[in-house]
């Protein structure tokens, strides 16, 4: 059985990281977008000798995509070649990772805090804080004016899965679309919004921070500030809705000369990652830890070795096989100057044959 590998990186971004994502078919080829106003791209083939333990910084920065401002959100299109990101701007741009060249899309009113793109559906959906989606046809020269859907609070994350989108927003509003329908609604003259195919509520009781779709097209996951996650399903019959759950974690217990006895403390999960094959999900937060967890069996499989700092995101590779984890400072520690300089580093696990397998599950 190969063991796992680990290794940082060379060329980080010089401020902190708001998205990692694989590519859709190339397992190497990883984006990255910072509030360094950069979108970066890298091939995360080891350059150096492999070793756990192993210092040297590794992969290739392929090319960076300046931006006008700093980067929220970036994601993979149709193609290992193409790219959307969304940020500060207002924009949502498309990026053309071969010649470099960028094409804005469409302009919300408010910064973009979410963009994901369907394969399956061929579009493309940003959120933003000016609490409207818009849903694009990027490939269609005639669709030049976005459908844009009206939300009732602020969009926070943002996932979809093969056929559900999923919008996570402020006052724990979850509203659930159908892809296909967006399509539909897009298609039609003039394009008109279509209601949620599900309105829900958080089962969590703090702000969501992260959302994350089954591959499966079974549910999702959501996390919050306040050290949990919760899986829920799409299905809506009663069976089905008995089998969600949340529970708490990222959380770590201290002693101090003040305190009467330990204290529970709670950071923020900033970050959830299904792997694509096997069902299993990563967890990254503010404690600077990253856990793999068994969604089926409700149980945590593994707790990595902590990281220099916050994990602000998370990415498996398209095959399973590499875990991207972005490190750098967060706000847990109420530091009022800022600054991720030096301190941002992405770090690539090359994962053991069976680490992301859930216990007793043949491959």
């Amino acid at each position: 059985m190969a063991p796992a590998v680990q290794f940082e990186l060379a060329q980080p971004p010089s401020d902190a990281i708001s998205a990692l994502n694989f590519a859709p078919s190339s397992p190497s080829r990883l984006l990255v977008s910072s509030w360094d106003k950069n979108v970066y791209l890298y091939d995360t083939t080891q350059t150096a000798t492999e070793g756990e333990g192993s210092e040297a910084p590794q992969g290739t920065l392929i090319r960076t995509f300046e931006h006008r401002a700093p980067v929220l959100d970036v994601c993979f299109g149709a193609d290992d070649d193409e790219a959307f990101s969304a940020g500060t701007d207002w924009a949502v741009s498309r990026l053309d990772l071969t010649s470099g060249e960028q094409t804005v899309l469409s302009r919300h009113s408010a910064p973009v805090r979410r963009v994901v793109y369907s394969r399956q559906h061929s579009i493309l959906i940003s959120a933003s804080w000016d609490s409207t989606l818009h849903v694009h046809n990027p490939h269609d020269a005639s669709a030049t004016v976005p459908l844009v859907i009206p939300l009732p609070g602020k969009p926070h994350a943002l996932a979809a899965s093969p056929s559900k989108l999923i919008v996570a927003m402020t006052s724990r509003l979850v509203h659930i679309y159908d892809l296909s329908t967006l399509v539909s609604s897009l298609q039609s003259a003039p394009p008109s919004p279509p209601s949620p195919w599900q309105q829900r509520e958080s089962s969590l009781k703090f702000l969501t921070r992260a959302v994350a779709a089954m591959p499966s097209d079974a549910g999702y996951a959501t996390s919050s500030i306040e050290g949990r996650v919760a899986v829920e399903f799409f299905d809506a019959s009663a069976e089905s809705q008995a089998r969600k759950y949340a529970f708490k974690c990222h959380r770590q217990t201290q002693t101090t000369p003040t305190s009467d006895g330990p204290t529970d403390v709670v950071y923020p999960v900033n970050a959830l990652a299904f792997h694509p094959t096997y069902g299993t999900f990563a967890s990254g937060g503010g404690d600077a830890t990253v856990a793999l967890w068994d969604a089926d069996a409700k149980r945590r499989m593994k707790v990595y070795q902590k990281f220099p700092d916050s994990v602000a995101a998370l990415a498996f590779s398209s095959d399973g096989r590499q875990l991207a984890v972005a490190v750098c400072p967060g706000f847990e520690t109420g530091m009022e100057d800022y600054s991720g300089e030096g301190r941002t580093r992405i770090l690539v696990r090359v994962l053991g044959e069976n680490e992301a397998l859930p216990k007793g599950k043949a491959k």
